[in-house]
């Protein structure tokens, strides 16, 4: 099973479609196939960056795209659901097990609410995932309708991810207007992420860094 496989693969592709329903209905920021591949190619371009197997690129590229399918059955709960869901899908492809039980255990573990990296897998998509901050994340379209979510998203006016295997870090650099999110904000909303994303980080043997504006906060 290939990652080109599974991002054409029409069951997860309408597992997306609903949970995109949902979330919109809940007023929530983006998390559509967008969303996943920009986190499933992260993903990839971390384990790149440290060296890891074109295997265990593979891997990850595929729980990145599939992590949020959970979102179709229900939010609370949906890296749960969702581990589920890709394990159903996964048994009826040429997958072993080993690498399917890899793959939905990352799954399993990417929300902060409860999760932990235990592997280079897990790591390297909760680090793209967390990491997935941007303007254009947000769907309301009424800046007097916004909640914190999409104010502390739309405060972000550039992002970047660096990985430096010689310094064993890996940094997100931000570009925030102060104007529109406070720093406060940002941490209510994103500390916990961004505690999760050190401990991948050491996962990974290495440390994480976040920049705003020039300034480094963490």
């Amino acid at each position: 099973m290939k990652y080109e496989d599974i991002i054409k693969n029409e069951e997860i592709l309408e597992y997306y479609k609903r949970g995109t329903a949902i979330l919109d209905a809940l007023g929530y920021t983006d998390h559509s196939t967008v969303h996943t591949i920009l986190v499933a190619e992260k993903a990839a371009d971390i384990l790149e960056a440290f060296g890891h197997s074109k295997k265990t690129i593979e891997l990850v590229k595929i729980a990145g795209f599939m992590h949020d399918i959970g979102n179709a059955l229900n939010r609370h709960h949906h890296a749960e659901y969702g581990a589920i869901l890709a394990n159903e899908i996964l048994k009826e492809t040429d997958m072993s097990i080993a690498d399917r039980v890899r793959v939905v255990s990352a799954i399993a573990n990417h929300d902060e609410s409860d999760g932990v990296a235990a592997d280079p897998v897990a790591a390297a998509l909760i680090i793209a995932d967390k990491t997935d901050v941007r303007r254009n994340r947000v769907k309301q379209t009424d800046p007097m309708l916004f909640d914190i979510h999409d104010r502390v998203n739309h405060a972000v006016t550039g992002s970047r991810l660096k990985c430096d295997k010689e310094e064993k870090l890996i940094t997100l650099y931000l570009t925030v207007d102060e104007n529109i999110c406070t720093m406060y904000e940002y941490f209510d909303i994103f500390l916990d992420r961004m505690t999760m994303c050190s401990h991948a980080a050491r996962i990974l043997k290495a440390q994480f860094s976040l920049k705003v504006n020039g300034q480094k906060v963490l």
